[in-house]
């Protein structure tokens, strides 16, 4: 189905805008490095614990390379080399993993690793917990996972409202990584209206990539008619962007892959906004762009945005240099 151009008294027809910064993150990079190098360095197969990162496209390049992508640590072999996800796990999957005698690579988003040692921290100095973050998303359970009891999860204002943590002269508050900025700040003034001495992050824990993507959404969102968030439906922060569009009152929809694209979508649209979720791959943004064209759109601008320099080291004995081998 062809889409219908809307040319403007120029004669220019449908625009795309793309949101900068979009897509990888530095987590996301090292995550995938450290499969890769795992794979360049021990051979096939190497057993990643939980989808590496949550994106269809990268997990089924992977697989094809030769990683295995697994749940239950007794579906690994003895012997074998294993790698922890992007989001983390619970101290539990640590000791249960050196216990079988894997060789491990932690691939888990640093900016979520200092989560886990604030939580260890401060657990040691009498503290309890309050999480606000998504039941069932692997980095909550991770985190909450870092401690026996004492962490309480709220989602929204209703369970705010109804948490009871044991005392209150030692709470603080942790953040899953990928939350809405906005909606996260609604809940965490919640959470310090009802516990007014609650301890809170030196640093937010949403990361930097999550509010430049979310940010950079806002900016593009008042100037199109429709907003395409290139994500996997289990990415949390992919999620999220498409929410923020909708929240400002544009359209919005999430795409896996450029076939998932509806002309309909684009009917009576000038501008499209273009973005992709911190964990999905250019390769899948200029699929999207390269449908868009086939539909009829005429033009592609890149909108001024953050430029992202951030890069985190691999871990030792993946490295290139001769203290990591």
């Amino acid at each position: 189905m062809t889409l219908e151009v809307n040319t403007g008294p120029e004669g220019f027809g449908v625009e795309v805008l793309l949101a900068e910064p979009r897509g990888f993150c530095a987590g996301v990079d090292r995550a995938i490095e450290i499969v890769e190098k795992a794979l360049a360095k021990f051979g096939a197969p190497i057993y990643v614990r939980h989808e590496i990162v949550h994106n269809t496209y990268v997990v089924n390049d992977l697989k094809q390379k030769g990683a295995i992508f697994i749940e239950d640590l007794g579906d690994v072999p003895p012997g074998a080399t294993l790698i922890f996800s992007a989001h983390g796990v619970s101290k539990a999957t640590h000791v249960e993993a050196q216990a079988r005698g894997f060789q491990i690579f932690d691939a888990t988003c640093p900016l979520v690793t200092k989560v886990h040692v604030e939580v260890a921290k401060l657990h040691k100095e009498g503290y309890e917990f309050i999480m606000i973050g998504h039941k069932g998303h692997p980095e909550v359970e991770g985190t909450m996972g870092q401690l026996d009891s004492g962490i309480h999860l709220v989602e929204d204002l209703a369970d705010v409202a109804r948490v009871n943590p044991l005392q209150t002269d030692k709470l603080a508050v942790v953040t899953q990584t990928t939350l809405s900025v906005d909606d996260a700040a609604v809940i965490a003034a919640a959470v310090k209206a009802r516990f007014p001495k609650i301890q809170e992050p030196k640093q937010q824990d949403i990361c930097y990539a999550t509010q430049n993507r979310q940010d950079a959404v806002k900016v593009m969102s008042p100037q199109v008619d429709l907003v395409i968030v290139v994500g996997s439906p289990t990415s949390s922060n992919s999620n999220r962007l498409r929410e923020v569009a909708r929240k400002l009152g544009t359209q919005s929809y999430m795409v896996d892959s450029a076939e998932e694209l509806q002309a309909a979508w684009f009917e009576g649209c000038q501008r499209v906004g273009l973005t992709a979720g911190a964990s999905a791959p250019e390769v899948l943004v200029k699929a999207v762009i390269d449908r868009i064209k086939a539909m009829g759109a005429v033009s592609v601008r890149k909108l001024d945005g953050i430029q992202e320099t951030v890069k985190f080291p691999l871990p030792k004995g993946l490295r290139l240099d001769a203290s990591g081998e």
